[in-house]
């Protein structure tokens, strides 16, 4: 056993991304983690802008239901009856909707806008610039800090996902890529036949290891390109409540 490998070869790299199903599941999560990362900035957005409003007089009960959803979580089972009735079982819309939207996201949001200059607000509705024109040609331009942040938020959270696509999804055509590499690395008889092909440059650990990195490095590639607003958006809606 050395530190360098001996023997360096990328075959097991090579079965793994020779696999039709795992690139599936591959593009089940990507798109679920573009469409679901859009929706809920826009939703995120469209509810807290509002509640910096004076004039939005229900928005203390609305920030009071929101916290209540952070304290207090849906018992497992009246939640899994709750999203079958609606249509959600066995639907990839469930990978998308039930993270659309987070109390804990919804108040750095609030937060950060609660902060924006009101000068320039204060302008635009001069120039006749209703609260939709506020919100899409002046506030959100200049809130790329905090979309930045809760965009990597919402990402995160999508593409990790575990619990919900196995408590709803049963067609194996809509398995996300969470699901999928669970399935492969604990699938014992397909592991154990390449583990006993000696011909092989690649064993079954090996290949565990190479579908847990495929995994990961999407999400890995996308982080430096935020860092600059990561740390100023966390810390810019975390100051005030």
């Amino acid at each position: 056993m050395t530190i360098w490998p001996k023997g360096f070869t990328l075959d097991s790299w090579k079965y793994v991304l020779d696999r039709p199903d795992l690139w599936r599941s591959f593009g089940v999560t990507a798109i679920a983690t573009i469409v679901g990362t859009v929706l809920s900035l826009l939703i995120t957005a469209l509810l807290a802008y509002p509640l910096t409003k004076k004039e939005f007089t229900i928005g203390k009960v609305v920030m009071l239901a929101a916290v209540i959803t952070m304290v207090f979580k849906a018992p497992l089972i009246p939640y899994f009856l709750t999203m079958k009735n609606i249509g959600l079982y066995d639907n990839p819309l469930v990978l998308v909707i039930p993270h659309i939207l987070t109390a804990y996201n919804l108040i750095i949001m609030r937060t950060f806008f609660l902060e924006f200059p009101s000068e320039l607000e204060e302008a635009a509705v001069v120039e006749g610039a209703g609260y939709f024109r506020l919100l899409f040609n002046i506030v959100l331009p200049l809130s790329k800090a905090v979309l930045a942040t809760l965009g990597l938020f919402y990402a995160v959270t999508i593409w990790n996902q575990f619990q919900h696509p196995l408590m709803f999804i049963q067609n194996p055509d809509w398995y996300p890529l969470q699901i999928k590499i669970r399935q492969f690395i604990t699938s014992d008889n397909e592991l154990q036949i390449v583990g006993n092909m000696s011909q092989l440059n690649y064993s079954a650990r090996t290949l565990r290891a190479v579908t847990i990195v495929f995994a990961i490095v999407p999400i890995l590639m996308i982080y430096p390109y935020l860092q600059k607003y990561f740390t100023k958006g966390a810390m810019l809606g975390s100051v005030k409540g």
